[in-house]
């Protein structure tokens, strides 16, 4: 009986590339699947089929012979035809985990499989100014370390752990189903391929056991909130001497008195008098550096005007440049007021003129010209 067009067989035109036969052979091979099919031969011939038909198709070189002489180009041996061979298991392999959630893949890898130990996380808050200057702190973190006694196999000083007697030390197991062997992780070694007979005293057969430990964390000049830093192999030791975790240290910078921080400037709000924001003056302003800096207020400044001190902000991590300092003055509007006081500023009133306020004389002449306006169009 002559074969089936390998195309018609995945029911793909010769043109599809390599994504759509491999879709088209997924859905396809679970659908006749023997496991799926029991008792149905129609279902293994066409499973079969399928296989043989993306074996080929699948291979660029396969697939140009094909393309050219059909069937014949796999006949009386020339270049190697389908089978089911090695060939035939790695393609199958692509659909293991649609079919058997990847069972499969879960054994790979062989025995003595060590777990790799838990990442742990470190919440730390530092000031603003050790954000500025940078600082070596000390932590102390309780985690599980490498047990002493064992050095981390498990088992009991003089022993040693026995290859595990349902896998034989592999790791993993193997069932036959239909024309396949599918592998798991054996359950009885969790696919370490030993097990612990004569378990350590102090670590019960873990190989780790829980201490606080104290390590020394380099924190950079220039660190911004939600910063991580990264301590490769600080997190939880392995199980039975596997690879230790990461420990991950979140910085948070305490709110402050006087700044706030956008990325490498600062920002520093200033009260002044109204006599000094009228005659002009001078104030004296904190730095994060511990020091002072001297800002010149000139005659007749309005509240919310900002003086920029150059240089003056913070660090730039990885650069030797600073942020700058920004300085805010804001007018205070004088309270309290004694009856001479009142009277004095009274007196000024009667003396200024539209030069004296020019914001406030100008806004009240256009608010007088809109009125003016609205009433002659309602006329």
């Amino acid at each position: 009986m002559a074969k089936r067009d390998y195309y018609e067989t995945l029911g793909c035109d010769r043109g599809a590339d390599e994504t759509v036969l491999k879709a088209t052979y997924r859905k396809l091979a679970m659908k006749w699947h023997p496991d799926r099919n029991h008792g149905n031969p129609e279902a293994e011939v066409m499973f079969k089929e399928v296989n043989e038909a993306y074996e080929v198709l699948k291979d660029p070189q396969k697939r140009a012979a094909y393309d050219r002489f059909g069937h014949a180009a796999f006949e009386n041996g020339g270049g190697g035809g389908p089978g089911f061979g090695n060939d035939f298991a790695s393609s199958f392999a692509d659909i293991f985990d649609d079919l058997f959630g990847g069972a499969m893949n879960r054994g790979r890898g062989g025995g003595q499989q060590r777990g790799r130990g838990a990442d742990l996380r470190y919440n730390m808050e530092i000031t603003l100014e050790e954000a500025f200057s940078g600082k070596t702190a000390q932590i102390k973190i309780p985690t599980s370390i490498s047990c002493e006694t064992c050095s981390g196999t498990g088992a009991k000083p003089g022993t040693q752990p026995k290859a595990c007697r349902m896998c034989g030390g592999a790791g993993k197991i193997r069932h036959a189903q239909g024309f396949f062997t599918l592998e798991r992780t054996c359950p009885n070694c969790q696919g370490r391929g030993n097990v612990i007979e004569d378990p350590c005293g102090d670590c019960g057969g873990a190989g780790r056991v829980t201490r606080e430990r104290t390590l020394s964390v380099q924190i950079p000049a220039g660190v911004e909130d939600g910063t991580r830093i990264r301590l490769g192999g600080e997190g939880e030791a392995g199980v039975r001497g596997g690879a230790a975790g990461d420990l991950y240290i979140f910085l948070s910078i305490e709110p402050h008195p006087f700044f706030q921080r956008e990325g490498a400037d600062l920002y520093c709000r200033v009260p002044i008098s109204m006599v000094t924001a009228a005659l002009g003056g001078a104030v004296e302003v904190p730095t994060i550096d511990g020091d002072k800096s001297k800002v010149k207020i000139p005659e007749g400044t309005q509240s919310q005007k900002r003086f920029r001190l150059s240089g003056k902000g913070m660090p730039i991590m990885r650069a030797r440049n600073h942020g700058d300092m920004y300085v805010q003055v804001v007018v205070e509007t004088p309270q309290k007021l004694t009856k001479r006081q009142k009277e004095l500023l009274a007196e000024f009133d009667k003396e200024c003129s539209g030069e004296t306020h020019p914001e406030s004389t100008g806004f009240f002449a256009k608010v007088k010209e809109f009125f003016q306006g609205a009433a002659g169009e309602g006329a």
